[in-house]
């Protein structure tokens, strides 16, 4: 009975939020625009590469930042952002009256959102391949598997500690602006700005134990076929995901406490 009950509010959850995104095309066409970052800067590694040696040839960086935009597809996450708006608001007191968490909601917003956007991403992808023919490659069935499993971890990594930030909106109104200073380390390490091969060797053995490449850097370097320790990376976002819940149920307490206190 409880399983029913669970997959039933699964179930619910996310058809509803799918059914909302659907509503928003246009506007989740102009996001999955916005991420192009990746391409600008596969440019800039494409002429760099033609006069230094960075270890990694060109086809190898068209792959690689191809990679990056379609993992980052999948881990774009604004949580705080929701939520700092629902407690600033008084949101959040309606959402304490139903019986579900308010996590599974913003959970199964952002997972709607993915799938509702994979038509228009593999769209993208086409195009790429018949502008960049020579980068068209067809990984292993493997690979695959194993690159949806990361990138779906890598995606609760990521929000899990967003959310974690956001649990800060108890006590101050600008939440946000943690997760502003943390993108900037984000965008550092995770790989977004280039592969980690480029790295000097010492900033990116200590980049690897930080949760920043398992976002980016990790997935995207499975799927073009770049070795990687598999095991390790799994244990570390293990690690921060441990850590993250642990923290964000002990704020989640503390600041239901203050908000009750608050007359909510």
């Amino acid at each position: 009975m409880r399983l029913r009950y669970i997959l039933r509010v699964t179930k619910t959850l996310f058809l509803t939020y799918y059914a909302y995104m659907l509503e928003y095309r246009a506007e989740l066409f102009i996001w999955l625009l916005s991420n192009s970052f990746p391409f600008i800067l596969m440019g800039a590694w494409l002429k760099a590469s033609e006069n230094g040696s960075f270890g990694l040839t060109s086809l190898e960086f068209i792959r690689y930042f191809l990679a990056v935009f379609i993992v980052r597809q999948f881990n774009i996450v604004w949580v705080i952002w929701d939520f700092e708006k629902e407690l600033i608001s008084g949101q959040l007191s309606h959402r304490l009256l139903q019986p579900v968490d308010p996590f599974w909601h913003h959970l199964f917003g952002h997972i709607a959102e993915r799938w509702a956007r994979i038509p228009m991403l593999v769209v993208l992808v086409v195009l790429f391949f018949i502008l960049y023919p020579q980068s068209f490659w067809i990984p292993s069935l493997s690979a695959i598997l194993l690159t949806i499993l990361i990138v779906a971890i890598a995606f609760l990594l990521r929000f899990l500690i967003q959310y974690t930030f956001a649990m800060f909106a108890f006590w101050t109104e600008r939440a946000s602006a943690i997760e502003q200073l943390w993108f900037l380390l984000y965008t550092f390490l995770s790989g977004v700005i280039a592969p980690l091969e480029v790295f000097p060797p010492l900033v990116r053995d200590i980049a690897m134990w930080t949760p920043f490449p398992y976002m980016v850097y990790f997935p995207s370097a499975i799927l073009v076929g770049n070795s990687v320790n598999v095991w390790q990376g799994i244990a570390v976002m293990a690690g921060w995901m441990g850590i993250a819940f642990v923290i964000n149920r002990w704020l989640w307490r503390k600041g239901i406490k203050q908000y009750s206190g608050m007359g909510a």
